[in-house]
């Protein structure tokens, strides 16, 4: 079965998880855009029971623009955000994808609220890369 482990930035905060996502999406939401200091949330959901939280977290719990109630849970040491509980879906646990750290996860499947969405985004795989040695 598959295990992955998603962490904060100093790795006191841990989640481990078992077999594979439900889903992966990306949000485009304006409070997404705050949450993460970039032009979209990417996130991965998982049933509550292929999940293992090690660690402490500090909560922070905001109205999503949908009328939805979401626990953010961070460290309270390095302040990443690593996962959040989903007030109408309570069976399952987000995870921000990056807490991966796995340029191999899965790629996102859904796109929501894109009415907020960067125009530009639709581009960046045309970007030039600049590579580092």
């Amino acid at each position: 079965m598959i295990r992955r482990i998603a962490a904060c930035s100093c790795g006191r905060l841990r989640v481990i998880c078992t077999g594979d996502p439900v889903r992966i999406s990306i949000c485009h939401c304006l409070a997404c855009q705050h949450r993460t200091g970039a032009p979209f949330g990417a996130q991965s959901r998982f049933h509550r029971d292929q999940v293992q939280i090690e660690g402490d977290s500090t909560t922070y719990t905001r109205s999503a623009d949908s009328g939805n109630h979401l626990s953010f849970h961070f460290c309270p040491s390095c302040g990443s955000t690593v996962y959040w509980q989903l007030g109408a879906f309570p069976e399952f646990i987000a995870i921000a994808l990056g807490m991966f750290a796995d340029p191999g996860y899965p790629a996102p499947k859904i796109s929501v609220w894109e009415r907020t969405r960067h125009p530009w985004t639709e581009h960046l795989a045309d970007c030039p890369m600049e590579h580092s040695a």
